[in-house]
């Protein structure tokens, strides 16, 4: 069996921003793993998720071997380029708890969204469920992934959410070099990478406070505010039934998109969205 990682020290740097934000961290950060290399993030903090007790547990990267995005994509992580992160999380704590998991990744998005407008004062917009994007490059995505508590119950296990973020100028693969983008890309200078993490995880634990809290409409309206794709767009999916089209008519309750198909209304809930 490979043996997990040893954990590094935290860098100088991100100690430093994770400290200026201490008092709006929260839950997230009751423990910190950090690597220079690792397979993936999500990997790590499942295997905290397992053993129970870990809420707020974060794992961060400088580079990952093995990052994976949605439907098992691979996640270009090179080092020192990006942000990879993952942490664990309890949103069935909360009640009605269906509503609280079903929200998590859109509760996510809007926060890394606010996080890196914040720290760097680009506008990023979301497209449903959890991609990050500006004009139609896609600058960073979210990953949401239940693990089954030693001992416990369907109703508290935990949810490793990872996120990827593309921070620095990189050569990207061939087949992402029109379709992804970075944040020193689109504004022109370098950012500060620490201040950005920390960053996101402050707001990050802002909006599961939000989750835990039950304002799930304050979830809702921040990612509809950010996400101009959610009514009028022209999108395609796949079905039983082969494919099918329709326009964007916004979300309900659970984050389910809605999907205006001749005169009926279709609720999607996962599965790939593919966006005209």
């Amino acid at each position: 069996m490979t043996q997990p990682p040893l954990a590094q020290a935290v860098p100088a740097d991100l100690a430093l921003a994770l400290a200026r934000r201490s008092d709006r961290l929260g839950r997230l950060g009751s423990s910190l793993l950090f690597f220079s290399t690792v397979g993936s993030t999500n990997d790590v903090a499942a295997a905290l998720a397992e053993e129970g007790g870990h809420e707020g547990a974060v794992v961060i990267a400088n580079a990952q071997t093995a990052g994976r995005g949605r439907h098992g994509r691979t996640w270009f992580s090179p080092p020192a380029n990006g942000l990879y992160v993952s942490v664990v999380l309890t949103p069935g704590r909360a009640r009605p708890a269906e509503r609280a998991v079903s929200l998590l990744t859109l509760a996510a998005g809007v926060s890394l969204a606010e996080a890196i407008d914040a720290a760097t004062g680009l506008r990023v917009d979301i497209k449903w469920p959890n991609d990050l994007l500006v004009g139609r490059r896609k600058l960073g995505g979210v990953l949401a992934e239940a693990v089954a508590t030693h001992g416990g119950s369907p109703s508290v296990e935990s949810v490793v959410l990872g996120y990827g973020l593309n921070v620095g100028v990189a050569v990207y693969p061939p087949h992402l070099r029109q379709r992804a983008t970075s944040v020193e890309a689109e504004l022109g200078r370098e950012v500060d990478r620490a201040a950005l993490c920390a960053e996101t995880l402050a707001t990050l634990a802002r909006r599961y406070d939000d989750l835990l809290d039950g304002r799930f409409d304050a979830i809702l309206d921040g990612w509809r505010a950010r996400a101009p794709g959610h009514v009028g767009a022209r999108v395609w999916w796949t079905t039983p039934r082969g494919t099918e089209s329709g326009i964007t008519s916004g979300l309900d309750s659970m984050g389910a998109l809605l999907v205006r198909v001749g005169d009926r209304i279709e609720r999607i809930v996962g599965g790939e969205v593919v966006w005209e």
